[in-house]
């Protein structure tokens, strides 16, 4: 059975991205990803999203349109991601070293996490194409 792992593509009204770098795992800390986390039993994927960034980043998001389908991240596990936007509070760094807010043409100035690289390239695939 697959062990699924939810991601938020958090943009604001500018059209920027927050990415957020990794405190832990030592061989993950450092590397830039999508706010998230795992899904627990019971729970379905939107709702342990919108948990995940009540818990990491301390705020209330809207969960949108997702972004492509099951993303391989080894083993039986796979990374589902949304876009999303923050309705309530200002995110912060609870579980992280820290947080970035990146335009499109930033995007690069991170070191993403390997898994992660296939889904900014489609964010700034989908974001590019939304008329601000």
């Amino acid at each position: 059975m697959r062990r699924v792992v939810v991601g938020a593509a958090i943009v604001d009204g500018a059209g920027r991205l927050l990415a957020a770098q990794r405190a832990q795992p030592p061989e993950l800390a450092g590397g830039w990803e999508f706010p998230g986390g795992k899904v627990d039993p019971g729970e379905d994927d939107r709702t342990a999203l919108v948990r995940e960034c009540r818990e990491e980043l301390g705020v209330l998001i809207e969960v949108g349109e997702a972004v492509g389908g099951d993303w391989p991240l080894g083993g039986d596990r796979v990374l589902r991601v949304w876009l999303a936007s923050v309705v309530e509070g200002e995110p912060e760094a609870k579980e992280h070293r820290e947080l970035r807010w990146l335009a499109l043409d930033e995007l690069d100035e991170v070191a993403w996490l390997p898994a992660d690289l296939p889904i900014v390239r489609a964010v700034r695939a989908l974001l590019g194409g939304i008329e601000r």
